[in-house]
This record gives structure tokens, C-alpha cells and sequence, in this order.
């Protein structure tokens, strides 16, 4: 039911330019983490346009408690695998806990996630971003941003909380998100802020958006992959859905994302936060 459709979309590669034309047409697209070349070989046949090697590999397969104690080597070496089993699908690495502290630093890191197989870096953070986006975007490194919970900095935060529910919060998410954008940034995330906040950041940025435990107004939508095939190793979270239900092959689960994401099914109002 699923793959005839999906299968068209990733007839080609998925380019930044064609995830910018997607948000212009309003088309929505999926990204969904992986950390190795046989999950991203069923996903790109599932048709999930961008792919998300996450920091998540700390808590998902290390067993680690946060994303903190994930290393720059250890991003390199998943993002090397799942490069060796993609085909058309747009690569996104996350940069690790303080490997973006400084901008040379910043540099430095986001040359080694590109060089292993990366096509764009994400960095966790606000407007004192802004200095390392410039340099990264100058450099020709394509820079995500990812705004509202930052699991990087949770213990800052006192754990994992919807983000940005008093105006003057929702206000300082919009400034930083502008600036961003105008130093360069390509496409930013938002993580756990209220669902009204993210249409409006939406409609307010130039750049493609993408959202988990946002609502579904973004451009794109993210999952954990461990979170939507129903293995997790905790509690979870109120924007998680199980797609591997109902008697399906992975491949179907991933299908079946697609297929919701872009029909507009998923997220639901119950995936969501209000401020």
C-alpha cells in the first residue's frame, strides 16, 4: 500500500534544495534516525527522505543514560555506516556534547561527520550559535539548528520539558530562530515546544523546519527509530507512536510513518503539547 508511492519519492536523491522546494509546495518529509547500513538500506526503500544519524546512539545503543558521553569518533564511525547502506536519502549528523564549544573547534568536528558521510551537521542551541553557523555555512558545511529541549543541555534545563510555553519564552525561540537563519542556517529543529509555537516558527522562517513533540505543522517530521518501533527502554513520550503494529515488517513501520507523516495523520492532536 505504502511502497509503490514511497518509492517514487526517493526515484532520485533527496538534495537540500529539494527539501527547500518541498517546503515551498508544502509537501511534508520524514527523517528518522539510524545508526547503521542495514536500517538505512530498508529505509530508503521505505521512501524516508532525510536520515538523522543521532547522538540518540548514546541512550538507543550504548545504553548510556543521556547524550553526553557521546564522542566525535563515535559519530564518525556510525555516520560511515549508514553512508555504506544509503542510497538517496539526505544525511543529517548530530555534533556531540562540546564538540561545538568554539567555532574552530565547531569546524574542525562537523569536516570529520562530513568527510565520514554527512551532508549537513546539527548543533544544539540558541543565538550564541550564530558566530559557529556563519563559519560552518562560509565553509560550505549546510547547518542544522535545533531549538526549544536540548537534550545536550538537560541537566541545565532540569530534565526533559516542553519548552517555550510562556510568551516570553515562545518570543526568545522566534528571535533565535530569525538569527540563525540569517547566519546561515539551513533547516532548524524544534524539540517538545507547544504545538501553536511551531506553526508559527514555520510560517515565519524561510528554511524548512522540522519537528518531534511539536505538533504537525513543521515542514518535516523526526522520530527516534528504536521510539516508533516500539523499543523502548523507558517510559514513552507523549509524541511517540509504535508503527510496528498490525502484523507489519519493519519496512511496512517505516512505510506506514511515511505514509502518515505525509497525509497529515501523524502527529495527532495527543502527540502533541499545548503551552
Amino acid at each position: 500500500m505504502y511502497a509503490d508511492t514511497s518509492a517514487k519519492k526517493l526515484a532520485r536523491p533527496v538534495t537540500l534544495s529539494r527539501l527547500q522546494e518541498m517546503k515551498s509546495e508544502q509537501e511534508k518529509f520524514t527523517c528518522l534516525t539510524a545508526y547503521d547500513a542495514t536500517f538505512t538500506h530498508v529505509m530508503n526503500a521505505a521512501g524516508v527522505e532525510t536520515i538523522l544519524v543521532g547522538d540518540s546512539l548514546g541512550m538507543v545503543i550504548q545504553g548510556q543514560d543521556s547524550t553526553l558521553p557521546v564522542s566525535i569518533d563515535d559519530m564518525c564511525y556510525h555516520v560511515a555506516a549508514v553512508k555504506k547502506g544509503n542510497s538517496n536519502a539526505f544525511i543529517l549528523a548530530d555534533m556531540p556534547f562540546m564538540s561545538y564549544s568554539k567555532p574552530e573547534l565547531a569546524l574542525d568536528n562537523a569536516a570529520k561527520l562530513m568527510q565520514a558521510g554527512a551532508q549537513m551537521v546539527k548543533l544544539e542551541g540558541g543565538a550564541w550559535l550564530c558566530d559557529t553557523v556563519q563559519l560552518l555555512s562560509e565553509r560550505g558545511i549546510p547547518v542544522c539548528a535545533h531549538l526549544g529541549l536540548t537534550p545536550q543541555a538537560v541537566h541545565k534545563l532540569g530534565g526533559y520539558k516542553l519548552q517555550g510555553k510562556d510568551q516570553a519564552a515562545a518570543d526568545l525561540i522566534m528571535q533565535e530562530s530569525l538569527a540563525l537563519v540569517a547566519a546561515g542556517a539551513d533547516i532548524l529543529l524544534y524539540e517538545c515546544i507547544p504545538t501553536t509555537l511551531a506553526k508559527s516558527l514555520t510560517e515565519a522562517v524561510p528554511v524548512p523546519t522540522i519537528g518531534i513533540g511539536a505538533g504537525p505543522h513543521t515542514d518535516g517530521q523526526v522520530l527516534v527509530m528504536h521510539d516508533m518501533l516500539g523499543a523502548n527502554l523507558g517510559r514513552r513520550p507523549r509524541f511517540v507512536k509504535n508503527f510496528l503494529t498490525d502484523g507489519r515488517s519493519i519496512q511496512e513501520a517505516f512505510e506506514a510513518y511515511v505514509s502518515e507523516v505525509k497525509s497529515q495523520t501523524f502527529p495527532a492532536p495527543e502527540h502533541g503539547f499545548n503551552s
